[in-house]
C-alpha cells in the first residue's frame, strides 16, 4: 500500500449508517496519477474509500467509517443515500480498455479484506452503473464481473424463466426508471454484449438474477 494514510479531504460523516455496500467504479481518467490528484481535490467534492492503480497498487484515501462522496444520486435494493451506506473503490481506467490482470488481483485482494470486516456479501457488491442507470455506466462492459463471481466476490446468475423483465429488475434492486435505461444498465452488468430492443435472453438472464439475488439476501438475513 503507498501513499500518505487518508490523504483526500473530501468526506464526512455517515450519517448513522453503516457500510453495508460496495460500488465499483472506472476513474474515467487517464491514468492513476490524474484519478489521484482529483480524489484528494478539495475543490472537486468527490472522493473515494480506495484507489487501484494500473499497476495494481492499492492505495487508502478515506477512512472506510467514513463517508467518501463518490455514488452521488441514485439508489440501490430501495435504499438511498448510497454514500452513507456504501464503500467506494475507483479502478484506474479511462473506460476504453480492459482492466489489467495486477489490478484485477489487487481488487480481489481488497475486496476480501473490505467483505471480512464489515460483513458484507456478494450480493452487496455493485457497479456504480447499477445505482445510478443512465447517469453512470462505469465500471462498464469489459469489467470482469464473472471472476469475481468465480471467486465469491459478486453474483453473476444461470439463466431462469422467462418471466417479465421490470418484475426482475425490481427484485434484483434496480431503482425504478425508463424501461430502456433499466435494460441498458442490466446489460452493462449482466449481458455487456447486449444490444438493441428487450429479447427473451435479457429476460432470461434477469429472472435467474433475480433469484439469486433473492436467494442471497435470505441466506444474509
Amino acid at each position: 500500500m503507498t501513499g500518505s494514510p487518508y490523504p483526500s479531504p473530501n468526506h464526512g460523516d455517515r450519517r448513522g449508517y453503516r457500510p453495508e455496500l460496495i460500488v465499483l467504479h472506472y476513474t474515467g481518467m487517464d491514468d492513476t496519477h490524474s484519478a489521484r490528484a482529483r480524489l484528494c481535490d478539495a475543490r472537486a467534492e468527490v472522493s473515494a474509500h480506495w484507489l487501484v492503480g494500473e499497476d495494481g497498487s492499492i492505495e487508502a484515501l478515506v477512512p472506510e467509517d467514513r463517508r467518501a462522496w463518490h455514488a452521488g444520486a441514485g439508489a440501490w435494493q430501495g435504499r438511498a443515500d448510497v454514500n452513507s451506506r456504501s464503500i467506494g473503490i475507483e479502478i484506474a481506467n479511462p473506460g476504453d480498455r480492459p482492466f489489467t490482470a495486477r489490478q484485477m488481483d489487487a481488487l480481489i485482494d481488497l475486496l476480501r479484506g473490505i467483505m471480512a470486516r464489515w460483513r458484507i456479501g456478494p450480493e452487496a457488491v455493485i457497479g456504480h452503473s447499477d445505482l445510478a442507470p443512465g447517469r453512470k455506466i462505469d465500471p462498464g462492459p469489459r469489467f470482469d464481473w464473472q471472476r469475481l463471481a468465480r471467486t465469491g466476490l459478486a453474483l453473476w446468475p444461470d439463466d431462469g424463466p422467462d418471466r417479465p423483465l421490470a418484475e426482475s429488475l425490481d427484485a434484483i434492486g434496480y431503482p425504478e426508471g425508463d424501461p430502456q435505461t433499466r435494460l441498458a444498465a442490466f446489460r452493462l452488468r449482466f449481458r455487456p454484449w447486449g444490444q438493441g430492443p428487450e429479447t427473451a435472453e435479457d429476460r432470461c438472464r434477469a429472472a435467474g438474477a433475480a433469484e439469486l439475488y433473492e436467494r442471497e439476501r435470505q441466506d444474509a438475513g
